[in-house]
């Protein structure tokens, strides 16, 4: 597994750099899967009894691998319904095991920590030769963002013990994991480990690896000491190399510098990829510098890089920042003209920054728009932004109306959009409403955080109802301590 950019959440759209992509064309049979997903994640989601697997039965299901391994990914935010639907595909003519439907699945379960069924389907899937590095990737990346690091390491060590031996590209990936999870100083000690054991020689890539992460955590004295390092180790600093340190000193507010990397790479004849006009354009959109962001849109344009959705949306945030919305919609037409987008991101990022400024009308009237634009439909992250909004204005109907749109479609709501729309039924002593939406987050093998419990317990409470804050706590607890069986 390469070295890829990061993304950041939702929550962070003030400044993100997306990686660039190709707009292939979706074939015919790709659609029809696609489609036929959405139906079955609908069906699915809408049934009150989560082992009730008939539905499908009487919908006419006709299952192959590919589609099997649509739906679990679909499902990726609700394991145990991954995992309902899984159990019954095993079952249907037609199906065949996949790593692919084993990968998505390992994923849905790691989202709610059942790591015990995750080994057990690693051991069904050695018995079928079907077991890829990528599994132990994938295992790591999960441990990781459970925030159990020894456990994501352990998980690297066990490859091994399968047969697998890695490489210096494994190596790199656990780095980027552990790296990617904010615990930057444990990969930089696997790195020194490594280094000093000769497990493993390091590469240029594994150095970008580390910077990334400092630059992540805006470390700027550790990202230096790892770049001199690579420079006395040998190595040049290329094109991503250079991408990193400029996306860097931009997240830190440090956009002079960002700019004077930008010339000291010109200078060694290394030419500014799309990536880095976007960093800078990002990093100095936000610092509200619009008219050098504007600058190196231009550059961009004149680099003989055709136009690209990250660039263009790297613009629009621009005039965002300065509440400038007219002109952020006039580029938006211009990448219509153009045939670059617009994309749900685009609108995300306009959505953003109104809800920022408490323009809740003209959110909502965007989102609205966004189902006309081709590309543009509402997302995952548009609906949580939205129920998020309309609660936070104590607009709860308007929050209900979107979610219930957002199920129309089949998309499943992440812990996010449950904790937005519970806490606002509780602020507005909808008991009810809140206990049942508690009840189906339980049901869909979401665990509720901490602090959303709590709340929900201290508002039944209050309102004399201690039978049905000990019966959730119970609830809880047999969710957190009792795994799913395979």
């Amino acid at each position: 597994m390469g070295f890829s950019r990061s993304k950041h959440d939702s929550t962070e759209t003030e400044f993100i750099v997306e990686p660039a992509t190709e707009n292939e064309a979706p074939t015919s049979s790709s659609v029809r899967i696609s489609e036929e997903a959405e139906r079955i994640c609908k069906i699915l989601s809408n049934q009150p009894n989560l082992n009730n697997t008939s539905c499908l039965d009487e919908a006419g299901v006709t299952v192959c691998p590919t589609l099997v391994a649509e739906v679990v990914k679909k499902l990726g935010n609700a394991g145990m319904l991954a995992l309902v639907f899984f159990r019954w595909a095993e079952k249907q003519q037609g199906f065949n095991h996949t790593s692919e439907i084993f990968h998505h699945l390992i994923e849905a379960l790691g989202k709610i920590k059942q790591f015990r069924l995750i080994w057990s389907l690693v051991d069904f899937m050695k018995h079928r030769n079907l077991l890829k590095k990528e599994t132990f990737a994938l295992i790591t990346r999960r441990y990781a963002r459970a925030r159990k690091i020894s456990e994501a390491i352990e998980t690297f060590v066990k490859m091994q013990r399968f047969g697998l031996k890695p490489e210096l590209s494994d190596y790199n990936c656990l780095i980027d994991i552990i790296s990617k999870s904010k615990h930057v100083d444990r990969a930089q000690d696997i790195f020194n480990e490594m280094k000093r054991r000769k497990r493993f020689t390091p590469d240029l890539k594994t150095y970008t690896i580390l910077l990334e992460g400092w630059g992540h955590v805006r470390d700027l004295s550790s990202l230096k000491a790892v770049y001199r390092e690579m420079i006395d180790e040998g190595f040049k600093p290329d094109v991503v190399t250079y991408g990193i340190l400029v996306n860097a000193f931009c997240k830190s507010g440090r956009c002079d510098d960002a700019v004077k990397i930008f010339h000291e790479m010109e200078a060694n004849n290394c030419k500014p990829s799309p990536h880095i006009y976007c960093s800078l354009i990002n990093g100095l959109g936000s610092a509200k510098r619009l008219d050098e962001a504007l600058k190196y849109f231009e550059l961009s344009k004149a680099s003989g890089f055709p136009p690209e959705i990250p660039t263009y949306n790297a613009l629009v945030g621009s005039y965002c920042w300065v509440m400038k919305f007219e002109d952020a919609f006039r580029v938006v037409d211009e990448m219509k003209s153009c045939g670059v987008g617009p994309n749900a991101r685009t609108y995300d990022i306009v959505l953003h920054h109104l809800i920022k400024a408490r323009k809740t009308e003209e959110a909502y009237e965007i989102f609205q728009r966004m189902g006309s634009d081709i590309g543009c439909e509402p997302q995952l992250n548009t609906y949580t932004m939205m129920v998020s909004m309309f609660c936070s204005v104590e607009r709860i109907d308007m929050a209900l109306k979107v979610w219930n749109q957002m199920n129309a479609k089949g998309i499943l709501p992440c812990m996010h959009m449950f904790s937005a729309l519970i806490n606002g039924l509780c602020f507005e002593n909808r008991l009810d409403d809140a206990c049942r939406y508690f009840q189906e987050m339980l049901d869909k093998g979401i665990r509720p955080p901490g602090q959303l419990y709590s709340k929900l317990k201290e508002t039944l409470l209050d309102g004399g109802r201690r039978d049905l804050a000990v019966e959730f706590g119970l609830k809880l607890d047999q969710l957190r301590k009792t795994p799913l069986r395979g």
